[in-house]
């Protein structure tokens, strides 16, 4: 009696489900680094395109490794260090070569630390996931790289959009900037997660529509959309930070329990 054949396979199921997340994430690698490029060319409206570009990546990849249950060690170790070229590197490189090289060495040194700051939070989030499931996993542990990377972009969104209603000096306003979102990537300052919310079906409609929307007016008002974008993200700083203490309260007494860690969330 004959034995069926079996088939050949380069790589297992297994394997295979890991590669297109991973593919993904090494696609955001070359656009980050396509951004400085584009940036060194005075092309500054594309360079950040490529971040945003990058950034929607950043939240795909894992989305779909969790899907299609292709997450891995490498898979994880490889996002944060595309994050940190894509949301540290490139955007401090961008921003220097647009207005921080006028203040010469100190601003060669503002970019140097943010890459580290950025560097930082993603090694700490590195050995803080994988706990039990909680209420913490609805915020993050200071602001996450790619916000970071596109905050501080802000300025050079500001004055390609031209909504600079405030008359802002750019060279004054970028250094501070700078120092504030190094600060807020490695603080304990709770912020939203979005990866833990659940949508009603009935609502399905209503979001699709949304997304629609806002990747039109996107594509319409790139840089006036990023803007309010940022306004918005940076108003909802206070309002987590509200959430999560009287979360905490009501979870203390509940177990009974003081903890004041805040554990990050993939």
């Amino acid at each position: 009696m004959n034995e069926p054949k079996k088939k050949f396979k380069l790589v297992t199921d297994t394997q295979a489900r890991m590669i297109l997340p991973n593919t993904l994430t090494l696609i955001g690698v070359c656009v980050g680094l396509s951004s400085i490029n584009f940036a060194l060319n005075q092309r500054y409206e594309i360079a950040i395109i490529a971040i945003l570009f990058a950034a929607i990546i950043d939240g795909l990849d894992g989305r779909i490794a969790r899907l299609i249950r292709g997450t891995s060690k490498v898979g994880k170790e490889l996002d944060s260090l595309t994050d940190v070229i894509s949301f540290g590197v490139a955007p401090a490189f961008i921003m220097y070569f647009w207005t921080l090289n006028s203040l010469g060495k100190i601003g060669w040194l503002l970019s140097l630390i943010y890459v580290v700051c950025v560097a930082l939070r993603l090694a700490r989030f590195n050995i803080s996931t994988g706990g039990d499931v909680s209420w913490k996993d609805n915020f993050f542990q200071g602001v996450p790289s790619p916000a970071g990377g596109i905050l501080v972009l802000t300025p050079l969104v500001l004055d390609l959009s031209g909504v600079n209603l405030f008359n802002i000096n750019f060279e004054i306003f970028t250094p501070y900037l700078f120092i504030l979102v190094s600060i807020l990537l490695i603080s304990k300052v709770p912020t939203y997660s979005m990866k833990k919310i659940v949508v009603p079906r009935s609502t399905t409609v209503f979001l699709l529509f949304g997304i629609v929307l806002l990747f039109g007016l996107l594509l319409v008002f790139t840089f006036e959309v990023i803007v309010i974008s940022c306004m918005v993200y940076i108003l909802s700083i206070p309002i987590s930070i509200y959430h999560y203490v009287k979360l905490k309260k009501k979870y203390s007494i509940l177990t009974g329990e003081e903890d004041d860690e805040l554990e990050d969330v993939l």
